[in-house]
């Protein structure tokens, strides 16, 4: 059952004007896309800087409007123009990991209040402490940490409680924006074994964001490959790793150092 479906999504951002009676120009981040994602799928979206990732992202969170084409999430449309509080629906189903967990965090807030924001921000009812306390068990930190503050934890420790509020509110969908990049290596294997964890454990669907081939092999079960604002190649991580289709995906793959999530070991693409 499909859980995510972009039907013809594009998105077009305008140009700066170069003289007075120039005609408008745009740019297109992302041509006209159909991407269907199933529920408790892993997906692992790659390309280089520029090839329309983050694009496609925020279009299908609505975090961004589109040019045209349209987004359904649970067979409900995405509205990017609707008000933020209309779009609770869509906060409830989607938690989101972001790159540099230190600076994701507010450094004003105890780890508590942190990980209970979004269960205020959405309005959840129940014992919010308790949720707290049985998420941060659920990251492998001590319930006992809730009143500590953003600097007196370590990167990985940091990272996880931005897993935790991730996942605080039970979403169906975990979204990570290249998760692992700013940790080093051991971390990473740390916090990789965790997300294989929730994931199993949450039923969770992946929308993965890495440059890291390491990690997508690791995490994703379907690899999507974009250049220039199209997905330019799409199947089982195996298959699309090992024996790429596309000259493109096969150039992406040999320039891509990775960095064996499992044992820290560095390896050609």
């Amino acid at each position: 059952m499909s859980l995510i479906e972009a039907r013809g999504l594009s998105r077009d951002f305008p140009l700066p004007r170069t003289s007075l009676f120039e005609r408008g120009r745009t740019q297109t981040a992302l041509h006209p896309t159909d991407l269907v994602i199933e529920a408790g799928e892993s997906i692992g979206i790659i390309g280089e800087s520029g090839s329309g990732k983050s694009t496609l992202v925020r279009l299908l969170l609505g975090l961004d409007r589109a040019t045209a084409g349209t987004v359904t999430i649970a067979g409900r449309r995405v509205d990017a123009a609707a008000s933020a509080r209309s779009l609770h629906w869509l906060r409830r189903q989607t938690g989101l990991v972001f790159q540099d967990p230190y600076a994701s965090l507010d450094p004003r807030m105890t780890a508590g209040q942190i990980i209970a924001e979004p269960l205020w921000a959405l309005n959840i009812a129940g014992d919010r402490r308790a949720r707290v306390r049985e998420v941060l068990t659920q990251v492998h930190l001590d319930a006992d940490m809730a009143g500590r503050y953003p600097h007196e934890f370590s990167g990985g420790q940091r990272q996880r409680l931005a897993i935790a509020r991730a996942i605080v509110h039970r979403p169906r969908i975990l979204v990570g924006d290249e998760p692992l990049s700013a940790l080093d290596v051991t971390v990473r294997a740390q916090i990789l074994k965790l997300l294989r964890e929730l994931l199993t454990a949450e039923d969770l669907t992946l929308l993965l964001v890495s440059h890291d081939i390491g990690v997508v092999q690791n995490l994703s079960d379907t690899v999507a490959v974009m250049k220039d604002g199209r997905i330019v190649e799409r199947g089982a991580t195996a298959d699309v790793l090992l024996a790429p289709r596309e000259d493109y995906t096969r150039q992406l793959l040999a320039a891509i150092p990775v960095i064996d999530a499992s044992n820290g070991d560095a390896a050609p693409a």
